[in-house]
C-alpha cells in the first residue's frame, strides 16, 4: 500500500532515475493492459481520474522504461485531481503486475509488463473551515469565488482562484506590484476540514511611467507612441495596459507585441514598461475564388503594403473579376484604400478610398467611380464604426434607359462581431448596419440607402457537433422613384449571397419593358450544420428572398425561395471548403439545380 500526502519530491527523484535509465537501457516494447478503479468515488470524479491518467492513454507497444515513467507521473497527476476536488486523504495504488510501481527499484526494472492496475480511494471530501483572503482593497467589490467560503467543499482550485481574485482586485486598484506574501493552509483529517488563510502584500499604488521600445521594427518611435496611447501619469490599471497592446496589434504591422513591466517602480511612484516588437513582412498577396453554376467563377486578389511611410500605414489594393463562364458578361472591380492609424486619437484612423467598378448584370449595366475620405473609430475588439464622405459617378443602362448619376454621398457603417470564430462560427452573432445618404447633382435625385446584415449562431449540446445558423438581410432605398434611382443602388435577389437555388439576381420588380431592381429587400437564410467527422460536416439550408418596388417589403412583394444540401471539409489555417447543391422551391427558375463552391461558410 502507498499512502500519499505530497508525492512530488519522491515522484521527481524516481522519474529522473528512470529517464536516465531509458537512455542507457532501451526498453523492449510490450503489450500491456491497463485499468482504473475508484471505489467510493462518484461517476463524475471517476471520469475525471480516467481522463487525467496518462497510463490509460499510452499506446499498447510502449517500452518498459516509458511505461514505468508514465505510471510514476500518474501518482502526482491523480493526487492533484483529487486535491482539486477536495479529497485530501487519498490513497493511490498503481500496481504493475501486482507490484506497487513506486516500490520498483530503478536499477532493476522488470523485463516485461503485462498489466497495470490503478486503484484510487479518494477518502472523505473536505470542506472549508477558515477561508480568508486578506487584506483586500474593498471586500464588497472583490469577486472572491463562492466556492472559497466556510462550509463549501474544499479544493486547491478554489484556493488558487481566490488568490488570483485578490491579486486581480489590488491590481485593478492600481497596485501593480501586489504579491502573495504567504499562505497558511492546514488540513484537519479527523474533521475533514481545510483552514486556508491567504495574506497579500499590496505594495504602493502606482502610476504609469514611460513606454520604452525594444526589438527590430521599421515603424517610427513617435508613431508607436501615438498609436499606443500609453497613459503616462494615470493610475495603473491592467485594462489600460491591455488597450495599449490591442491598439498596436490591430495595425496589422507587427507579428508580435509584448509589454513587460519594470522590476522596480520609480522613486516618484511611476512604473515603466518595455514594448518589444517583431514586424510582419511588409507586403502580402492573397487570392480567393468562388464558383457557382449560374453566377460563374469569381476571382479575387489583394495586395497589401504594411508600414508604407514608416508610420504603420496600410495600403490595400483589391481586385475582383466575376461572371467568368456565367450567364452575364464579366464584372470587374478595382479598389485602393490607404489607412493611417491614430491620426485623430489612438482609437481613430483616417482612410482614403478610390474605387472603380464595371457591372454587367442580368438586368442592367453600370460603370461607377468613387472617391472618398473617412474616419474609423474602434470601440472594442468586437465593435467599430466608420463614416466617410465622397463623390460617386455612375453611368448606367437598364430598363429605363441610359443615364448618368452623380452623387455627393456619405457612408456611415457600424459593425459588431461577437462570433466565436469568424471563419466557421458555432456561437455568437454578427451585425453590420450601413446608412448611405446621397445628394444628387446635375439632375440626379437625392435620398438614402439603408442596409442591414444580421447573423446568429447556436450550438446544440456541449460538443458543437450540431449548429443552427440564421441570417437576415434588409435593404431599403428612400427618396427617388424607381426610375430615378441608380440601378447599382437598387436590390435584386438570387444567387450565392442571397437565395441559393435561384439564378443570380433573377428576382426584381416587373416594369414595362423588363425587370428593374427593387427599393425594398429582405432575405432570410437558415442552416443546420452537423459534424460527421472532425473534418467533414453536412449542411441543410433554406433561403427566402423578397423584393418590392416600394422602400419596404410586404405580403405582396415579389418572392422566391431555394433549399438544398451542402458539405464542408475543414482545412486547418484556411477554413471549411464549401460545396452547396440547391434547387428552387418557390418562384420560377429555368436553370434547375444550382451548385456553389467556395472557401468558408456561406455566412
Amino acid at each position: 500500500m502507498y499512502l500519499f500526502r505530497d508525492p512530488r519530491s519522491l515522484f521527481r527523484a524516481i522519474l529522473l532515475c528512470f529517464c536516465g535509465l531509458s537512455l542507457v537501457f532501451p526498453g523492449a516494447t510490450l503489450a500491456a493492459s491497463s485499468s482504473l478503479a475508484a471505489p467510493g468515488a462518484d461517476e463524475e470524479l471517476t471520469e475525471r481520474l480516467r481522463g487525467a491518467s496518462a497510463v490509460l492513454a499510452v499506446p499498447t507497444d510502449i517500452g518498459v522504461q516509458e511505461l514505468l515513467a508514465t505510471a510514476l507521473s500518474d501518482y502526482h497527476t491523480l493526487v492533484q485531481v483529487l486535491y482539486d476536488g477536495g479529497y485530501f486523504s487519498p490513497e493511490v495504488h498503481i500496481h504493475i503486475d501486482g507490484r506497487e510501481a513506486a516500490s520498483i527499484q530503478p536499477l532493476y526494472p522488470p523485463r516485461s509488463i503485462t498489466k497495470v492496475a490503478i486503484t484510487v480511494k479518494p477518502g472523505p471530501r473536505f470542506t472549508f473551515g477558515t477561508a480568508l483572503v486578506t487584506p483586500l482593497p474593498d471586500p464588497s467589490e472583490v469577486d472572491i469565488p463562492e466556492e472559497f467560503s466556510t462550509g463549501e467543499p474544499a479544493g486547491t482550485a478554489a484556493i488558487r482562484d481566490a488568490s488570483h481574485a485578490g491579486l486581480r482586485a489590488w491590481r485593478h486598484a492600481g497596485h501593480a506590484k501586489v504579491a502573495l506574501q504567504d499562505q497558511d493552509i492546514t488540513a484537519n483529517h479527523a474533521q475533514a476540514r481545510i483552514d486556508a488563510t491567504l495574506r497579500l502584500s499590496p505594495g504602493p499604488q502606482l502610476r504609469f511611467g514611460q513606454l520604452q521600445q525594444t526589438g527590430e521594427t521599421a515603424v517610427n518611435p513617435e508613431a508607436i507612441r501615438r498609436i499606443a496611447g500609453f497613459p503616462t501619469g494615470e493610475v495603473y490599471h491592467p485594462e489600460h495596459l491591455a488597450k495599449v497592446g490591442t491598439r498596436l496589434r490591430r495595425t496589422g504591422t507587427f507579428s508580435a507585441v509584448s509589454l513587460t513591466e519594470a522590476q522596480q517602480a520609480n522613486p516618484d511612484g511611476t512604473l515603466d514598461f518595455t514594448a518589444n516588437f517583431e514586424d510582419l513582412p511588409q507586403r502580402r498577396l492573397t487570392f480567393g475564388a468562388e464558383l457557382s453554376s449560374s453566377d460563374g467563377l469569381e476571382l479575387t486578389g489583394t495586395w497589401m503594403h504594411r508600414n508604407l511611410f514608416g508610420n504603420a500605414e496600410k495600403l490595400r489594393f483589391e481586385t475582383r473579376l466575376s461572371g467568368i463562364g456565367g450567364a452575364s458578361d464579366l464584372d470587374g472591380r478595382i479598389s485602393l484604400r490607404l489607412d493611417r492609424p491614430a491620426t485623430l486619437g489612438p482609437d481613430d484612423n483616417t482612410y482614403y478610398l478610390l474605387e472603380v467598378e464595371r457591372l454587367d448584370e442580368e438586368h442592367y449595366k453600370a460603370t461607377r467611380g468613387l472617391g472618398a475620405i473617412g474616419v474609423r473609430r474602434v470601440f472594442s475588439d468586437t465593435l467599430f464604426a466608420e463614416g466617410s464622405i465622397g463623390f460617386e459617378s455612375i453611368l448606367a443602362e437598364d430598363v429605363f434607359g441610359k443615364r448618368r448619376f452623380k452623387y455627393i454621398e456619405g457612408n456611415l457603417r457600424a459593425e459588431k462581431d461577437a462570433r466565436n470564430n469568424r471563419v466557421s462560427a458555432t456561437d455568437g452573432y454578427y451585425l453590420d448596419a450601413r446608412f448611405l445618404p446621397f445628394i444628387g447633382i446635375d439632375g440626379s435625385k437625392s435620398g438614402a440607402q439603408i442596409k442591414l446584415d444580421g447573423r446568429i449562431y447556436y450550438a446544440l449540446g456541449s460538443t458543437d457537433s450540431v449548429v443552427l445558423a440564421g441570417r437576415l438581410q434588409l435593404g431599403s432605398v428612400i427618396g427617388p422613384a424607381l426610375s430615378e434611382a441608380s440601378p447599382a443602388m437598387l436590390f435584386f435577389s438570387g444567387g450565392a449571397g442571397s437565395v441559393r437555388g435561384q439564378e443570380y439576381q433573377s428576382l426584381g420588380v416587373p416594369v414595362p419593358g423588363g425587370i428593374a431592381g427593387g427599393k425594398g429587400y429582405l432575405a432570410l437564410s437558415t442552416e443546420i450544420r452537423g459534424k460527421v467527422t472532425d473534418k467533414i460536416s453536412l449542411v441543410g439550408f433554406y433561403d427566402l428572398g423578397l423584393v418590392d418596388e416600394n422602400s419596404f417589403v410586404s405580403g405582396s412583394s415579389q418572392r422566391h425561395a431555394g433549399a438544398g444540401l451542402g458539405i464542408r471539409y475543414d482545412v486547418a489555417g484556411i477554413g471549411p471548403l464549401r460545396l452547396d447543391l440547391a434547387y428552387p422551391v418557390e418562384g420560377g427558375s429555368s436553370d434547375g439545380l444550382q451548385f456553389y463552391i467556395g472557401i468558408g461558410q456561406a455566412f
